[in-house]
């Protein structure tokens, strides 16, 4: 399971150091793609098959389902962790989540998020957790 929150900065050759926490999860090789929110996401290997099952189960005369599913397959790139804990970003994985330099990775359960910095603390918020915690309990998600 992927938690905590890092900051790191791009090196001069678009490379990001990922946390040794999450690497030792991660492996050697990961899958990284688009995310929900303007982030990335982060899979490994065994998280990422069963994600791309269910995507291959939607049915593709439904319109939003090939949307959805190009949205994560289309950008989804495979990277390795090198030696020194870093992978190398794809260019249009770094417009589409606007990071430029710094970065914030977070740990979500089954996957890693990466964020730019300044859209992690424009866009994430916890001050609406109330309303938030409200919908989980419909969901059946209750504390």
């Amino acid at each position: 399971m992927f938690m905590g929150e890092y900051n790191h900065t791009l090196d001069e050759k678009g490379r990001l150091i990922i946390p040794a926490r999450f690497r030792e999860s991660l492996g050697e090789e990961c899958v990284v793609t688009k995310g929900m929110d303007g982030c990335l996401f982060v899979f490994d290997l065994d998280e990422w098959k069963q994600f791309e099952e269910k995507l291959r189960s939607l049915p593709m005369i439904d319109k939003d389902a090939r949307q959805f599913v190009r949205f994560f397959l289309a950008g989804a790139a495979m990277v390795e962790v090198n030696r020194s804990g870093r992978i190398q970003l794809p260019e249009t994985l770094l417009r589409y989540a606007d990071i430029v330099k710094d970065a914030v990775l977070i740990g979500v359960g089954s996957r890693v998020e990466i964020w730019s910095k300044e859209r992690y603390d424009g866009t994430v918020s916890f001050e609406d957790m109330d309303e938030i915690s409200r919908h989980m309990v419909e969901l059946g998600i209750g504390i």
